[in-house]
């Protein structure tokens, strides 16, 4: 008996071991993956940041330390373009409440609503760069379609609207909305569609009226669907460059529609200053990820699931 026990260990053991290095070969792809483009690129970039490197000089001969930093948060075109990137930021609620309002109304049976679904996604699987040429053109000044419809109706002229410091910047959030609308529009819908009609059921039972199933059970069961486009809008919205390059000129007037990542854009490519740029990526990196985690700390006082 002792000796069957022992060779079933044995066999267990080396089962075990056969599952251990077949689990490893299939995790490998990931991690070779996290480690060459993720993990190396970070460890790079925050090396990099500490130098003066240009892209073509030896980087380590060329160490300045926290020097980049120092420079960095005295820098006048570094907060300005941050500034600019967090007013883009506004766009990002404006666009969730547009978003839902429209995934309610499309989440009814309507003649012709899937043509109109089709409708609103086509912006998002389009070329970034068309769709921003194409918006340049309605914005145009002198012969835009925007101002040529405002000629009709009033007879004057239209305002400048990517020549002015401030108009420039609510033309790129109209832009922006428009662009990202139909991602929250597929997701609220689908969110809306996955709430048992049992919730509604038992709300009408007790006498609520639209607004408080809106409020009392549309709004909480669709919570996790609000976190999850906030998170990944407020990422990308840290991270607007084709608009900027595409619409405007050197980033419009005075610098006024430049964001954050088309001045590191501009240090790194332009002006050759990599190991700026990266202290400007690093930076960025570490304003997103403390964002991020304040959401995901926040998140449990308001984001519910279907229990």
């Amino acid at each position: 008996m002792k000796i069957t026990a022992s060779k079933s260990r044995n066999n267990i053991s080396a089962l075990a071991k056969q599952e251990e290095r077949w689990a490893w070969l299939f995790v490998a792809p990931a991690v070779i993956g996290f480690l060459c483009f993720m993990a190396y690129p970070i460890i790079f970039t925050f090396i990099a940041s500490m130098t003066t490197w240009n892209g073509t000089n030896n980087m380590f001969d060329h160490f300045v330390g926290l020097s980049n930093y120092v420079r960095l948060f005295g820098d006048a075109k570094f907060w300005k373009t941050l500034t600019t990137t967090i007013i883009y930021l506004l766009g990002i609620p404006i666009g969730m409440i547009l978003g839902l309002l429209l995934a309610l109304g499309m989440n009814r049976k309507l003649p012709g609503v899937r043509v109109l679904r089709t409708m609103y996604y086509v912006p998002v699987i389009s070329s970034l760069v068309a769709v921003s040429i194409l918006w340049a053109w309605i914005y145009n000044y002198d012969y835009g379609l925007l101002n040529t419809i405002i000629k009709i109706l009033t007879g004057k002229n239209g305002p400048n609207w990517l020549g002015d410091q401030v108009l420039i910047k609510v033309s790129m959030i109209i832009f922006m909305v428009w662009k990202g609308l139909g991602t929250s529009i597929i997701l609220y819908l689908a969110g809306l569609q996955s709430i048992p009609k049992n919730y509604y059921e038992a709300a009408d039972i007790d006498g609520a009226n639209a607004w408080q199933k809106f409020r009392n059970v549309t709004l909480p069961l669709i919570s996790p669907i609000t976190f999850y486009i906030l998170i990944t809008t407020l990422i990308g919205g840290f991270q607007v460059f084709v608009e900027v390059d595409v619409m405007t000129t050197n980033g419009g007037v005075g610098y006024s529609a430049a964001t954050i990542v088309y001045y590191l854009y501009n240090k790194a490519f332009k002006n050759a200053q990599m190991g700026y740029a990266c202290s400007i990526a690093v930076i960025l990196t570490i304003i997103i990820l403390v964002i991020t985690a304040i959401n995901f700390k926040q998140q449990n006082k308001w984001v519910k699931t279907m229990d």
